[in-house]
């Protein structure tokens, strides 16, 4: 059995509720993570993705609706020590590697930090060897540890800051779209080390991004989100192989390839949403059409779906 490390249930994160210029950033969307696994979470800017990575953490209080981390609703009222707990299990590395990073401190105190808040060291001397061996991980040395973050590349801050999420040991990490202010050629070394750490440490992963191909190379599931709604979720392969949500199919139609026969036939889809024609009323929901892949759809679109799914069979 694949033990649920995180629940989320209806969840919604509203800016300006109840205005005119309200803005529904996550409307009701509701999905599992598995202990791990890397769930990855796609679609265009703006839809999103990392509103709800951040509302799951609690960067956001919720509108409404359940985060479940191991059967405890995150945002629950929670006593500073209760919050400090959940604080080292859930940890996130942030997409901006320049932006993430305190200018002013020296990398030694960047990622010993944790260490601190948590009690996690009980002198100097075990502080700093616990700051090397996490550089050490993240394919930096000793050295690194007395440089101001300035004093790095790109690839190299995101790997200080994939080393401050490691420092307190945590279960869960949410990745928000940490490659996409990288070089390409980096974002391969970024994506290579997070799947190494999570064979080495049984790690579990939300992984937010936009790029379709690396999410396609790092995850188990993906899924798929427009305008606030999760649209698609399904295995990576049968994502990919069988695309059913019209939206995800337009995104899968505008991946590039290093291929230029295939780029003179390449036809790219548009997603028009008119093209649902959902009657006034009608229940739109997230359904299975086949077994772990859902759509959101509605009742006559579902039997359709799952005729074509058979067709394919």
């Amino acid at each position: 059995m694949v033990e649920k490390l995180l629940e989320i249930k209806n969840l919604k994160q509203y800016f300006n509720e109840g205005k005119e210029n309200e803005v529904r950033a996550v409307d009701d969307i509701s999905f599992d993570i598995y202990k791990g696994e890397t769930l990855g979470l796609v679609g265009e800017s703006g839809c999103g993705k990392s509103t709800t990575g951040r509302t799951i953490i609690r960067l956001y209080d919720a509108t409404e609706g359940k985060v479940i981390y191991d059967g405890v609703n995150v945002h629950d009222k929670k006593s500073k020590k209760d919050l400090k707990i959940f604080n080292r299990k859930m940890q996130m590395i942030f997409q901006d590697p320049y932006a993430s990073l305190n200018p002013r401190m020296k990398v030694l105190d960047i990622i010993a930090e944790g260490l601190d808040i948590h009690g996690l060291v009980k002198n100097q001397t075990e502080r700093k060897a616990r700051v090397i061996q996490l550089l050490e991980t993240v394919g930096l040395n000793k050295e690194h540890a007395e440089r101001y973050p300035h004093e790095f590349s790109g690839g190299q801050r995101q790997r200080l800051g994939i080393a401050r999420a490691l420092a307190v040991e945590p279960e869960f990490i949410i990745a928000d779209e940490p490659i996409s202010a990288l070089d390409v050629s980096i974002q391969a070394q970024v994506v290579n080390l997070l799947k190494e750490l999570q064979e080495e440490k049984g790690l579990t992963y939300l992984f937010i991004a936009h790029d379709l191909s690396m999410v396609k190379y790092i995850s188990d599931r993906i899924g798929v989100m427009y305008f606030g709604k999760l649209v698609e979720l399904a295995p990576a392969e049968e994502l990919y192989l069988n695309p059913l949500h019209p939206y995800t199919q337009s995104l899968l139609s505008a991946i590039p390839l290093p291929d230029p026969n295939y780029e003179r036939t390449r036809v790219r889809k548009s997603y028009d949403p008119s093209v649902h024609n959902y009657a006034d009323g009608e229940e739109i929901a997230m359904r299975e059409v086949t077994p772990g892949h859902f759509v959101f759809c509605s009742e006559k679109e579902f039997k359709e779906l799952k005729a074509i799914s058979q067709s394919r069979v």
